[in-house]
């Protein structure tokens, strides 16, 4: 997310600060609610809770994340989102927040039942049953978004806080959209669980040919011989079950590897070849555009 330019969105949709804690301002709809919510000051275990699902976006500063039930205790940044399970209650941290830098965060309530819908539709469009695929898990998500996500975030902000003709039509393809990339999400997770466990099913035994040949050229006619599928049945499952193509897939789990292989010390040249990236000015674009930092500043 250009994080420079929803700043300047949201500083023209606040009003006078009425409190220095989770200052908040909803924007409703029929079957969502958005909320920004600003905090001008050092704080520690404030709640937050919601009877439905919550889709947090972070946008400026940092939080640090509590949520007991599931033992965890996690720093929450900008480029990355934040999903507490309906009845799910978190404790919050702001260690840098200030009147000059506030942390903002932005909140999205919304409905089981329109989770529900959004699930049944996806799975009628793949023919299969509302277990085997998309099917909303109760569960806390924690992860980085993608380029899709952020710009469907700042789309959101305008639809919601504007009086756009078509507003509300707009705002449910919008929900629509966020619902089906966490649904998304959790497929993907589990695919990877199910790679992890080597648990047989042709996209997953697909995933994890991708991922133990990560410094390989994508081969998409091997890929679709491990998973019995013609090419168009391959790419039309993988998209419709991940949001991105084999080779974008493979190009997030290689820059991934990368962060963790500079964390751990290594060259940055020498990830990038490792990891088959082949110019180490176009895999610093593509790092800094991920992880908002550049390799250098990674490993330091």
């Amino acid at each position: 997310m250009n994080t420079t330019l929803l700043t300047e969105k949201l500083t023209k949709k606040r009003q006078a600060v009425d409190v220095l804690i989770e200052n908040k301002i909803t924007f409703a709809s029929d079957n969502a609610e958005l909320s920004i919510y600003d905090t001008y000051q050092d704080a520690q275990k404030v709640a937050l809770h919601s009877s439905e699902l919550l889709f947090c976006g972070m946008i400026s500063g940092k939080k640090i994340m509590h949520v007991a039930d599931s033992n965890y205790h996690e720093e929450f940044l900008p480029q990355q989102s934040f999903v507490l399970a309906p009845e799910q209650g978190v404790l919050i941290d702001f260690p840098e927040a200030s009147m000059l830098q506030p942390t903002t965060c932005l909140a999205i309530e919304i409905s089981r039942d329109k989770i529900s819908q959004v699930a049944d539709a996806l799975n009628m469009q793949q023919q299969i049953s509302s277990d085997d695929f998309f099917h909303y898990i109760p569960k806390l998500v924690h992860t980085e978004h993608n380029q899709q996500t952020q710009q469907l975030l700042e789309r959101m902000i305008g639809l919601f806080s504007e009086n756009e003709q078509d507003r509300h039509y707009l705002i449910e393809l919008s929900v629509n959209e966020l619902i089906t990339r966490l649904l998304q999400q959790q497929s993907r997770d589990l695919m990877l669980a199910s790679c992890q466990q080597t648990i047989a099913c042709p996209l997953t035994d697909a995933l994890h040919f991708i991922k133990e040949h990560l410094n390989q050229t994508l081969d998409i006619d091997t890929l679709c011989k491990i998973a019995c599928m013609s090419r168009s049945k391959f790419y039309q499952q993988f998209k419709l079950a991940f949001g991105q193509t084999p080779a974008m897939w493979q190009q997030q789990l290689r820059l991934k590897k990368s962060r963790q292989l500079l964390q751990s010390g290594q060259q940055i040249s020498q990830v990038c070849y490792d990891l088959g990236f082949t110019n180490p000015s176009h895999f610093s674009r593509l790092f800094k555009q991920k992880f908002g930092i550049s390799p250098k500043q990674c490993k330091h």
